[in-house]
């Protein structure tokens, strides 16, 4: 059975797409965009992962901020919640949009414009005046996001050397990980003690940044072949490409369900000091970063295998937390455990739309964070379920392993439908 999960097709399959994007780099002719063999374009990579930052940071450091948020509003922090949920849905409704009528946009110019439009959109929120602006500046923000990680990593993989796209992506995603392990704290302590709004200022100084480091270091991305609206929105109509998004959407709830509701598992279950959460969340972000690392490693040598792994990691680490947690320090090691499983998923699952997508890989790539954000949402709301039912703190951890179950279950059909139409 496990042949069936990890065909050799799909390693052909990789390969033969690396080869393509040779040919394509090759037939362009040009230099800048076709690095030398073995060599890494570092800059431009950098300059990629500085947008995944910005974008990481301002994404979680709101959770961290809602009770200054909500005060400074006079709203509820529930109702303050709202603007999670609004840049979550931003995330989701700019994916597809985006993706499928800038087709024809060259890459590098997209990347540029969609870091702008990121820019205004914090920029936005820093001099929202009510919680109905900052509610829709919120949902701009999100827009781009999965957009310019879509496009972003296709970049990355047609810049890296031969055979390490996977990495490439992951090094993309490094600067989400990483922004959990930075950003997020330095502008959470930002808001904290100079206002909330101070946050956002940071983070459209980032995405100003971003601009300037893509407008210097990114080459023109010819390696990437054009397409139009129609040729992109094919990729909905290909199975593997929708069940490798299921597979993200359902196996990636389980770190969120944990995740949300982490300060008061620390709190409550560990009998952790609330001064000493920032150093767990901080065990969090360096295990996004680890996992990332070694998501990257482990795709380039199978994608398939990659993703198995992964998921059945996650399985196995999400279970374990339920006991996990009732102890400061295997509650510590459970976080760092839990952020490197979910972040080892990203980049094979993007490496595997990227192949699977064909002609439609823009599209693709990034519906992929279109997914991850439904994941977010449905892990969310999972655990909170199963809190308000009365299970206790460490019931997110329970339904996180299920929801990582699942995952490996589509994604096992996912493989063997593969390995089939191969064979056919």
């Amino acid at each position: 059975m496990l042949r069936l999960v990890v065909p050799e097709s799909v390693s052909a399959a990789t390969t033969t797409a690396a080869a393509a994007a040779d040919t394509l780099r090759a037939g362009t002719g040009d230099s800048a965009a076709a690095p030398a063999r073995g060599r890494w374009p570092i800059p431009a990579i950098l300059a990629l992962a500085l947008g995944g930052f910005g974008i990481g940071t301002t994404e979680f450091v709101t959770m961290g901020l809602l009770p200054d948020i909500a005060g400074s509003m006079r709203v509820s922090e529930p109702t303050a919640g709202h603007i999670v949920s609004a840049y979550a849905l931003g995330v989701v409704v700019g994916a597809p949009v985006i993706a499928a009528l800038c087709a024809r946009v060259p890459r590098k110019r997209l990347l540029m414009a969609l870091m702008v439009a990121f820019t205004l959109g914090n920029a936005a929120s820093v001099v929202a005046p009510t919680f109905a602006t900052l509610t829709v500046a919120r949902f701009v923000s999100g827009l781009p996001h999965g957009a310019y990680f879509g496009v972003a990593s296709l970049a990355a993989a047609s810049l890296a050397p031969v055979g390490q796209r996977a990495k490439a992506v992951a090094a993309v995603m490094l600067g989400l990980s990483a922004a959990n392990v930075v950003g997020v704290p330095a502008a959470t302590w930002l808001g904290q003690n100079l206002g909330w709004r101070d946050a956002f200022v940071v983070v459209a100084i980032i995405g100003l940044a971003t601009v300037a480091a893509l407008s210097r270091f990114v080459p023109e991305l010819h390696g990437i072949r054009m397409t139009d609206p129609r040729t992109e929105l094919t990729a909905l109509r290909r199975p593997q490409v929708l069940l490798t998004l299921l597979v993200g959407a359902i196996g990636f709830g389980g770190m969120f369900a944990v995740y949300t509701y982490i300060t008061t598992t620390l709190t409550d279950v560990s009998g952790l000091s609330v001064t000493l959460v920032p150093l767990v969340l901080g065990l969090f972000g360096l295990g996004m970063v680890a996992g990332n690392i070694a998501g990257g490693v482990l795709a380039d040598r199978g994608v398939d295998r990659a993703i198995f792994v992964a998921l059945v990691s996650m399985v196995v680490i999400l279970a374990g937390y339920v006991a996990a947690a009732h102890n400061p320090y295997t509650a510590g090691i459970g976080a760092f455990l839990i952020g490197a499983s979910g972040a080892a998923l990203a980049p094979a699952l993007q490496t595997r739309l990227m192949d699977v997508a064909h002609d439609a890989q823009t599209l693709a790539a990034a519906l992929n964070h279109a997914a991850l954000n439904i994941a977010n949402a449905a892990g969310a709301w999972l655990g909170g379920l199963v809190i308000a039912a009365g299970l206790g703190y460490t019931a997110p951890a329970a339904v996180g392993a299920g929801l990582a179950v699942l995952g490996v279950l589509v994604f096992v059909v996912t493989a063997w439908v593969d390995h089939g139409s191969d064979e056919a």
